[in-house]
């Protein structure tokens, strides 16, 4: 029986109940009081206590990841270092992994293989302050990926601190290695030095690629722009991780209603860091001078009738299937509106998954091979 916010036991006789009685007030359920009874910056309170929490939790999260990844690397150089002056060979981590395992059975990570993978950080990463500023804040299952994957300390490093930035897994980071995510960030056309102020125009050139991978669409025949942006959108989480941190899907087929003429923008987004909406445009065909008038236009309207006094100028982008990068160029001349142009293509081309299957080249050879007059003729005749 509850009476008075107190539990009491009913009793079968009368010595019970004086029994029960004299204890009652001993014995309670404390009830939560109600919004009413508390102060009225009570919640103020609250989230600051719970924010403070997270961070904490976060920090020593993190602190205790950098921990272990700095144990790591001192373990592996360790390794090295004995192995470089005085000759020992592959047995001696065979048997320090059986050692370590019995002074440490409640841990786990000293298998030989990741034993010999602490002897490659080491050799890795020399430099202190990286280690300590970079590579230490990332989890050492995405370390073993950038070590696996990457052939080269530059393209590491470009990895480890967009994996910092946007917070991918060690899976989206391997998925973003293999769809060569740093060959193509920053390579669309654009007027966004022209048409932005800085910073924004640097980042705004460093978040468009070019092309971008549409591989979540699937193998029916994609025909026409809406197939396109139907397929995406039944996938808009891959798609999202394809254009990168910070955009916010609005819609698709976003109606406008000009001079009482119906216009529809395919997909609408907003860049939550750079402040601004973005228009894309998709085509199915190559590019054409005329399709960023059609762009220019919606970008106006949106500037009108959407964009918030603290909003930037909107950011338009054009996908296409095939581009002539100079004609691009000129065509972009005198658009006041910032616009990139990319093309968009459904996997990497074969001869590169070819390559990603063996070894992935180092930047140089990347980039003396887009240089090179073989490989502008290959595409101009794929084209």
């Amino acid at each position: 029986m509850l009476e008075g916010g107190n539990i009491i036991r009913k009793a079968d006789n009368d010595d019970g109940r004086k029994s029960i009685g004299k204890r009652k007030d001993k014995v309670l359920m404390p009830v939560a009081p109600t919004i009413a009874e508390v102060p009225h910056d009570y919640y103020d309170m609250r989230d600051t206590i719970i924010a403070k929490i997270k961070d904490t939790r976060v920090q020593m999260i993190l602190q205790a990841n950098s921990g272990m990844i700095i144990l790591y690397w001192e373990i592996g150089n360790e390794i090295l270092r004995r192995q470089e002056n005085e000759g020992w060979g592959a047995k001696v981590i065979d048997r320090l992994s059986k050692d370590l395992k019995e002074a440490f059975s409640e841990m786990s990570g000293f298998s030989p293989r990741n034993l010999g993978s602490m002897k490659k950080f080491a050799e890795i990463w020399t430099d202190n302050s990286i280690l300590q500023q970079v590579v230490a804040k990332i989890p050492w299952r995405s370390n073993i990926v950038l070590m696996d994957k990457l052939q080269d300390t530059k393209s590491r490093l470009w990895y480890a601190e967009k994996l910092i930035e946007n917070g991918w897994s060690s899976n989206v980071l391997d998925l973003m290695i293999s769809s060569r995510t740093m060959e193509r960030s920053g390579k669309a056309v654009n007027n966004f030095s022209a048409a932005l102020p800085l910073p924004d125009s640097d980042m705004a050139r460093e978040m468009f690629k070019d092309p971008y991978l549409f591989d979540c669409m699937g193998t029916d025949a994609l025909r026409r722009e809406t197939d396109i942006e139907r397929s995406l959108i039944e996938h808009i989480e891959k798609f999202l991780l394809e254009l990168g941190r910070g955009f916010a899907f609005v819609g698709r087929q976003v109606h406008l209603e000009v001079g009482g003429d119906d216009f529809f923008i395919d997909l609408l987004f907003y860049h939550l860091k750079l402040r601004r909406y973005v228009v894309v445009e998709l085509k199915t065909g190559r590019f054409e001078p005329g399709f960023l008038g059609q762009l220019n236009m919606y970008q106006n309207a949106v500037n009108d009738v959407l964009r918030h006094p603290e909003d930037g100028e909107t950011i338009g982008l054009l996908l296409v299937k095939g581009k002539n990068r100079t004609v691009v160029e000129y065509s972009l001349t005198g658009f006041k509106n910032p616009i990139g142009v990319a093309d968009w293509q459904e996997q990497l081309e074969e001869e590169l998954q070819v390559e990603l299957r063996s070894s992935l080249p180092t930047v140089e050879e990347i980039e003396r091979e887009l240089d090179s007059k073989e490989y502008i003729e290959k595409i101009r005749h794929s084209k």
